[in-house]
């Protein structure tokens, strides 16, 4: 996960030549402790008469610092789903592994690659989810298979965090940390919901905020919290309000986070067009300069990105891996087998100061039967490909710049 992209390599030697040939003239910063000491090259100055040269210092030249960001849609463990799983392992547990060996690759180009972890996870496989209910519990092996796709961590804020209630939430935290995955949103205690993740990304330190609209699985937003986990309110972005996520943020950042990565549960489901909600409250967030980044999802269709500044939003990124399709059930459309894998490349261009320079995206569909995790290109699935570029750009031209891979 700690590789990027020859094109993004280029570009980024680019914009070290010009930071380096803006600042060679004057003394310049390092970000972090990542500046480099010129060797051997001097300033020098004329006299009026004699062109002595000075006895100043070597100039600082400063290194940004570059990484990348992978996301993806909704991480959704239907009865179905995880019988799949059951299949793959010949009926002795579960095996998720296959369903993620299309895009394995592109997750794990990545130097952070984040889920969207949408149900609680089970510790020993217990209680799990039944057919036609919509309480989920998924078996454990599934955070196995989305370490070894090459995610991270995930963010597991959403209206499904209460379904098997605290010992969901417990369960989920401590099966995802075995498996060597961080995660921001439902949290065990007070103590964690004080400290949400912050990952070292290739020395620059990456925060994780995670917030949901409901805990309850409520239609619509709501404020009510969980009596025996009143910690959790902190991720009900209702009852909090945009600044108590920026508060939030500003938190994250004096525990040393560089960048700050708000992942954001909101929508309405199987809309692709964004709220007057989202838009503002993204626009609200965006605007402080404690948060850098909003991965949306929770609507299980694809919704539109959007550049506000020089800070990109993504509205919702669709279904990653879930049993949604009219196959299933005749209300639901083809679009809900469409999702994403998102890409930002984020440079340091200026000592301690970060901005997405670049967003592409895959688009991906989820084979059904058995659930595999499609890559949706011009060559192969070409419909589900059309469909979710037009969904990505729904806010017309200019409104994000993101171009789609494949």
């Amino acid at each position: 996960m700690m590789r990027s992209t020859r094109t993004w390599f280029i570009a980024a030697l680019a914009l070290l030549a010009l930071l380096a040939t803006a600042c060679g003239g004057g003394s310049g910063g390092s970000g972090g402790g990542e500046g480099a000491t010129g060797g051997g090259d001097q300033a020098t100055s004329q006299d009026g008469g004699g062109g002595e040269q000075s006895d100043a210092p070597p100039s600082s030249i400063f290194v940004p610092r570059i990484f990348s960001i992978a996301a993806s849609g909704d991480i959704l463990l239907h009865s179905m789903v995880i019988q799949s799983g059951q299949r793959n392992a010949g009926g002795k547990g579960y095996d998720f592994n296959p369903m993620f060996d299309q895009v394995r690759d592109q997750i794990s180009a990545a130097d952070l690659a984040i889920c969207h972890q949408e149900t609680p996870i089970s510790a020993d496989n217990t209680n799990l989810t039944k057919p036609n209910v919509l309480n989920f519990n998924a078996p454990k092996e599934i955070a196995v298979a989305l370490k070894n796709a090459g995610f991270d961590g995930c963010d597991t804020a959403s209206n499904h965090t209460w379904d098997r209630q605290l010992s969901g939430v417990s369960q989920t935290a401590q099966v995802l940390e075995d498996a060597g995955l961080q995660h921001a949103g439902g949290s065990r205690n007070q103590e964690e919901a004080d400290t949400p993740p912050i990952y070292d990304v290739k020395g620059v330190k990456v925060g994780h905020l995670a917030f949901t609209y409901t805990l309850y699985n409520n239609f619509g937003p709501d404020t009510k919290v969980p009596p025996e986990a009143p910690w959790l309110k902190a991720i009900l972005w209702p009852a909090i309000g945009a600044q108590g996520i920026i508060d939030q943020a500003k938190a994250i950042k004096a525990r040393g986070a560089e960048f700050v990565v708000v992942s954001m549960h909101w929508g309405d489901q199987y809309v692709h067009e964004p709220t007057q909600q989202q838009r503002d409250l993204a626009r609200e967030l965006l605007a402080d300069p404690n948060i850098d980044l909003i991965l949306g999802d929770h609507v299980h269709v694809v919704q539109p990105c959007e550049k506000i500044g020089d800070k990109y939003v993504t509205y919702g990124m669709g279904n990653f891996l879930s049993n949604q399709s009219p196959q299933i059930d005749r209300s639901l459309k083809v679009d809900n087998q469409d999702g994403t894998l998102q890409r930002w490349d984020i440079a340091e261009v200026s000592p301690g100061e970060f901005k997405a320079l670049k967003m592409t995206y895959q688009p991906t569909w989820v084979q059904i039967p058995g659930h595999l995790i499609q890559l949706s290109t011009l060559a192969e699935r070409k419909d589900s490909y059309d469909r979710t570029v037009k969904n990505m750009n729904l806010l017309g031209p200019g409104a994000c710049d993101a171009t789609p891979m494949g």
